[in-house]
C-alpha cells in the first residue's frame, strides 16, 4: 500500500511539472523503471496531439483507412462504397451534423441497415477529421493482446492476485469490478480509464490475454497507454514463462 501510495505521488508530481495527463505521466515513469526511454512514448503522445490540434487530418485519416471495414464489404451491404457514402454526405452537409443525426440519415433516407450506417458514419468523421480513430462516445480506447506460454489460470490469476500482479505491473492501482474465471474480468484503472480483459484457452499450458483499455481522455493519453500496455505485457509474458507452469 506504502509503495502504490508513494508512485502515485510521483506521477502527480510529474503531472504537475509537466502538465501531462495522469496516464501519460504514469507510462514515463514506468518506462523509466524498466530502463526503456520515455522519449519514445513521449514522441508518439506528442505526434498524437499535433493530430487532433490540427483537425486530426492526414494522420488520423490514413491510420482510419488502414482499420476500417473493407470497401467491398460496405458497398455489398449497404450499396455504396466509402467514396459514394463520403460524397453523398457531403452534398446533404453532413459535417456541419452531429454523429447520431448523420446515422439516423443513413438508416431512414438511405435504408441503411443501423449497423453498417454506424460503420459508415463512424468513417465518414475520421475522414474528414471530425473523430480521431480510437475515439468513443465516452473517450479513447486502445486494445492489446499477449499470448503466454502458460496455463490460463496462471495467467488469469496475474491480474486477479495483488502480489502476483505488482510483480508485471508495479503501482498498478488495478480495482477489478467483475470477474469469470478463468475467462473475463473488468476493472477500473486509477484514474485513467476501465479495463475489460479476456482469457483463452489455448491447450492445457498456452493462453491469450486480450483486454480493450476504454474511457481514455484523449489521444494522447491512448497512446501513452498503448505504449505503456505494449510494455507492461511483455513484462509479464517474460515473468510467468521464465517461472514455468
Amino acid at each position: 500500500m506504502t509503495r502504490n501510495k508513494s508512485f502515485k505521488q510521483r506521477v502527480r508530481a510529474r503531472m504537475d511539472r509537466t502538465g501531462e495527463s495522469y496516464s501519460s505521466a504514469r507510462a514515463h515513469l514506468l518506462a523509466r523503471a524498466d530502463g526503456a526511454p520515455a522519449s519514445a512514448s513521449l514522441t508518439r503522445s506528442d505526434t498524437a496531439s499535433e493530430g487532433v490540434r490540427a483537425g486530426a487530418g492526414h494522420t488520423a485519416s490514413t491510420a482510419a483507412m488502414d482499420t476500417r471495414i473493407p470497401d467491398g464489404s460496405v458497398r455489398e451491404r449497404t450499396g455504396r462504397d466509402y467514396a459514394g457514402w463520403f460524397a453523398l454526405l457531403d452534398a446533404w452537409g453532413a459535417t456541419g451534423r452531429t454523429h447520431t443525426e448523420i446515422a439516423a440519415w443513413l438508416v431512414q433516407e438511405h435504408d441503411v441497415p443501423d449497423w453498417w450506417a454506424q460503420t459508415v458514419t463512424v468513417a465518414y468523421e475520421q475522414a474528414r477529421g471530425l473523430r480521431v480513430p480510437g475515439q468513443k462516445k465516452d473517450g479513447f480506447a486502445v486494445s492489446a493482446s499477449k499470448t503466454v506460454d502458460v496455463p490460463v489460470e496462471r495467467l488469469f490469476a496475474a491480474f486477479t492476485e495483488a502480489d502476483r500482479r505488482e510483480r508485471w505491473l508495479p503501482g498498478g492501482d488495478l480495482s477489478v469490478r467483475t470477474a469469470t474465471e478463468p475467462r473475463r474480468l473488468t476493472a477500473d484503472f486509477g484514474h485513467a480509464g476501465r479495463l475489460t480483459v479476456r482469457f483463452t484457452a489455448k491447450g492445457e499450458s498456452r493462453a491469450v490475454v486480450a483486454f480493450e483499455h476504454s474511457k481514455l481522455a484523449d489521444a494522447e493519453a491512448a497512446e501513452a497507454a498503448k505504449a505503456f500496455w505494449r510494455q507492461r505485457l511483455a513484462r509479464l509474458k517474460d515473468l510467468l514463462e521464465k517461472e514455468g507452469t
